[in-house]
């Protein structure tokens, strides 16, 4: 089984020149490349003096981690797609558990190992933590790590366990299933078009699952930072996309109505605590929502799979009035 550990990079030759030769020590099973999304500053130039191992693949505009890797796969002809981060640190061994799965589960079609905060090693990191799962309107959560609320690794996740959805971070996937579901959705541009991705493989019968054997480490927020408005719009406008695109049509219209008042008391919240770019980044990701709703409801596809995909129906609940900051106590 051949596996391509496929870097997506803008601007980013501090991260490569840091993070790059651990995937390279580490990453022995693999061919290795880096997808340059046009950047400005030297990073091409950087690669090809100082790692000519390295197969670089040159986007001839940035389309956003999506259509970045919407680009730059159609050149990678592995069995296997490794969505890497330019800001993780992988560890040895780190391919062997997720190939083997993939060679013994045929079903499975993605995979993320445990992820873990690069700062603080002992703690889960935000994008991903030990496995992606979802609330009934919508808002993810993982395994050790609900909202802002980040969990010390104590080993209480080393067990595998099939998931919602698996971290764009670093994303294991078949390249079969990439194809057949259309790979990732560029309207997205960035933020939550790997949930949207695994939804649509749910949808197709496969399975999502976490591998804890396999450890990284994690910067985070490298490309946009956790509290910049503009993450908090991609996050509200894709939320809501999400939903369109893949609720089933009984509770479409409910869900979306109930995920719109708790984003208006959300934006309410960013006004009491002062925030009012947060406020308006909400109302311009509504405001988005409605002009393409025609357009992302043409996605939606003929056939659902009619099933609880949610874990629990209101993490919002649980977490900010039940005062719940552990996965366990879900």
């Amino acid at each position: 089984m051949k596996v391509g550990v496929v870097i997506l990079n803008w601007n980013g030759k501090e991260l490569l020149q840091q993070f790059l030769p651990s995937v390279i020590e580490h990453s022995k099973e693999a061919t290795i490349y880096v997808a340059d999304n046009d950047s400005t500053d030297t990073s091409v130039e950087y690669l090809k003096l100082n790692f000519p191992q390295v197969n670089i693949i040159q986007n001839s505009r940035n389309a956003g981690y999506a259509g970045g890797y919407n680009l730059a796969l159609k050149s990678v002809k592995e069995d296997i797609y490794i969505l890497l981060n330019s800001d993780v640190e992988v560890t040895e061994n780190w391919l062997t558990p997720i190939i083997e799965v993939f060679e013994n589960e045929p079903e499975t079609a993605a995979i993320q190992p445990k992820i873990l905060d690069y700062h603080k090693k002992n703690h889960f990191e935000y994008a991903g933590a030990a496995g992606g799962y979802i609330d009934k309107f919508g808002y993810p959560f993982c395994r050790g790590r609900i909202f802002q609320q980040l969990e010390e690794d104590h080993g209480q996740y080393n067990d595998d366990q099939y998931i919602f959805w698996a971290s764009g971070a670093c994303l294991a996937i078949r390249k079969k299933a990439f194809d057949e579901v259309g790979g990732l959705d560029e309207d997205f541009f960035a933020h939550q078009e790997e949930i949207d991705l695994c939804w649509r493989l749910l949808n197709k019968g496969y399975k999502i699952k976490y591998v804890s054997a396999s450890r990284i480490f994690h910067v985070g927020g490298a490309t946009l930072q956790n509290m910049n408005p503009r993450k908090t719009f991609f996050n509200f406008r894709n939320g809501l996309f999400l939903l369109l695109k893949n609720i089933e049509p009984s509770r479409l219209f409910y869900i979306l109505f109930v995920r719109m008042i708790l984003d208006g008391i959300a934006g309410l919240k960013f006004i009491f605590e002062g925030k009012f770019k947060h406020f308006f980044a909400i109302l311009k990701a509504h405001s988005s929502f409605y002009r393409h709703y025609g357009r992302m409801k043409k996605k939606r596809p003929k056939e659902f799979i009619f099933r609880k995909y949610y874990l629990i129906s209101s993490v919002v609940y649980a977490h900010y009035i039940s005062k719940k900051d552990k996965f366990t106590d879900l």
